[in-house]
C-alpha cells in the first residue's frame, strides 16, 4: 500500500506508541487525526506533529464511547475527505487476579481495551472499505498470546484483540476486501501505561482492589517497562504493515517463543506451562 497523502486515525496518540504512529505516518507523508482522551498533551502532540509540516488534526476521544468514535470518523471525514488507516492503539492495564478483580475493574479494562478496538471496526471499516485500499491495526500485547498471572482483565482484553484482529483478516480475504487487518503485540515497551488509572474516573478507580500479589506484580512491571524499548521503534514496524499487508507485529518475537512452547505442551500432555 502507497501510504504518502493518504489519512490515518490514531488512537492514544498523544503519548507512547500511539505517538510514535502519528510521527511515524508523518514523516512518511500521511495526514494525521490524533485521538486521546488526554486534551492538553493531546492537542500538543498534534501542534509537534504540524510543526514538522505535516498535516494533523487533534479530536479528544473515549474510545469507550461508541458515539464518541463516530464523532471522530465524521471529524476526520469533515478535514481530509477519507481515511485509509487506523489504528485502534489506546489501552490501559491495571494489576489483579482474576479472582480478586472487582467487577469494575473488568468493565472498565475491556470497555477500552476490547470495546474500544470494536468500535472501531464498527464504524471506520465502511469509511475504509470504501476508498478501496486500506489497513486496520490494533494494539494487543504479548499478554494477548498466552496468559500470565496477576493480569486477569488485561490478559483476557488483549487475547480478544488478537481474536477480533485474526477474525477481521481473514472474513476481509474471503470477500477480497481491498482492506487488510493487523496486530501488534508488543512487549516492554516504555510508556504511560502503568499510569493508566490517571484517567479514569474517581469513584469508578475508588472499586479499584489492590492485592499483595497485583502489587508486587505492578512494580515489577514498572521497572521491567521503563527499560523497555523507546515506543519510537514501533512506529515503524506498525508503518511497515501497513505497507506490506503483514498481520503479525511482534516487537520482540523472542517472546513469541513463549506461545510456541504454551502451543507444545498443550498438544503433548495437556498442561499449562508457567
Amino acid at each position: 500500500m502507497e501510504v504518502e497523502g493518504r489519512v490515518a486515525v490514531v488512537t492514544g496518540a498523544a503519548s507512547g506508541m500511539g505517538r510514535a504512529m502519528a510521527d511515524t505516518f508523518a514523516a512518511a507523508g500521511m495526514k494525521v487525526v490524533l485521538a486521546d482522551i488526554e486534551e492538553a498533551p493531546l492537542n500538543d502532540a498534534a501542534a509537534e506533529v504540524r510543526a514538522t509540516g505535516a498535516e494533523a488534526i487533534a479530536v479528544r476521544t473515549d474510545v469507550s464511547q461508541l458515539a464518541q468514535i463516530e464523532a471522530l470518523a465524521e471529524a476526520a471525514v469533515a478535514q481530509f475527505g477519507s481515511v485509509h488507516v487506523l489504528c485502534n492503539n489506546a489501552g490501559v492495564g491495571i494489576p489483579g487476579p482474576v479472582g480478586d478483580m472487582s467487577l469494575e475493574d473488568w468493565r472498565w479494562t475491556l470497555d477500552i481495551n476490547l470495546w474500544g478496538p470494536i468500535y472501531g471496526c464498527h464504524v471506520f471499516l465502511p469509511i475504509i472499505e470504501a476508498t478501496g485500499e486500506g489497513h486496520i491495526n490494533s494494539t494487543a500485547s504479548v499478554a494477548g498470546l498466552y496468559g500470565g498471572a496477576s493480569l486477569g482483565a488485561y490478559n483476557v482484553s488483549k487475547h480478544g484483540v488478537v481474536a477480533l484482529m485474526a477474525t477481521l483478516e481473514r472474513d476481509l480475504r474471503l470477500r477480497n476486501s481491498p482492506v487488510h487487518a493487523s496486530v501488534l503485540c508488543p512487549g516492554p515497551i516504555n510508556t504511560n501505561i502503568v499510569y493508566s488509572q490517571r484517567n479514569r474516573d474517581p469513584e469508578d478507580a475508588a472499586h479499584h482492589v489492590r492485592t499483595d500479589q497485583g502489587e508486587k506484580f505492578w512494580d515489577m512491571l514498572k521497572g521491567y517497562l521503563a527499560e523497555g524499548m523507546d515506543p519510537a521503534d514501533v512506529g515503524p514496524m506498525v508503518l511497515d504493515a501497513v505497507r506490506t499487508d503483514r498481520f503479525w507485529v511482534l516487537t520482540h518475537p523472542e517472546m513469541g517463543k513463549i506461545a510456541r512452547y504454551q502451543a507444545d505442551a498443550m498438544l503433548d500432555d495437556g498442561h499449562l506451562t508457567r
